[in-house]
């Protein structure tokens, strides 16, 4: 399906729904990316996908091979070497990715859906997937339904998503009021820690429901 058809069938489903705040949620096509560790030693390109089919909101649009990564590491020579070429979780793109220093992948969300599918995935660096999770791995029920909603996303994070500068976590703002998540970049393990009143309380599981006291040292 070329970008033209793509984007052709997009705005036709936008204005089916009748509604203006659909076209708010218009998204532009997207793009052949590539990011950098923050050494430069590592990169990787990511292809977008062609299922927007697999996409919440597109039913019936067309179905086809998901967004691909390509895992580039640099040699002693200052060329790059390619040395993963997988298929991502996200049928379309994800909306962000971000490379260690070491070569692990995290990408976040998929392209026009924010919140839906897999919110996040962590890849070895040489492509093998470690961890996903999708949104009711990270929140209740009650949490996400006080998101703000879009005719095709769940604005589960707002604010910068970053590593962080030792490499070993990737941290992502949830709200405006400082609560956030950090992903173990190398396990894909998470801390969510959010204000309760006047205390700033953290929990590691969303089954475990168990709150404790923010510890910098965690």
């Amino acid at each position: 399906m070329s970008t033209a058809s793509r984007m052709a069938w997009i705005v036709l489903l936008l204005l089916g729904c009748g509604a203006t705040s659909s076209l708010a949620d218009d998204w532009p096509a997207p793009q052949v990316r590539e990011v950098f560790s923050a050494a430069r030693n590592h990169f990787v390109r990511v292809t977008p996908g062609e299922s927007w089919g697999d996409a919440f909101g597109f039913a019936g649009a067309p179905k086809g091979p998901y967004a691909r990564a390509d895992f580039y590491q640099r040699r002693d020579d200052g060329s790059y070497a390619r040395r993963a070429s997988i298929t991502l979780v996200q049928p379309v793109a994800p909306v962000e990715f971000f490379v260690t220093d070491g070569g692990f992948l995290v990408t976040l969300d998929n392209w026009h859906n924010l919140g839906y599918g897999q919110v996040y995935a962590l890849y070895s660096p040489i492509g093998m997937l470690i961890r996903t999770y999708e949104l009711a791995d990270l929140f209740s029920k009650e949490e996400i339904e006080r998101f703000e909603h879009s005719t095709s996303s769940t604005m589960w994070h707002k604010g910068p998503s970053y590593l962080q500068a030792d490499q070993q976590s990737l941290y992502v703002t949830v709200d405006e009021k400082g609560g956030g998540i950090s992903f173990d970049t190398k396990t894909g393990a998470y801390r969510y820690c959010e204000w309760q009143g006047p205390a700033f309380a953290c929990r590691s599981s969303n089954t475990d429901r168990t709150w404790r006291p923010f510890n910098p040292n965690e």
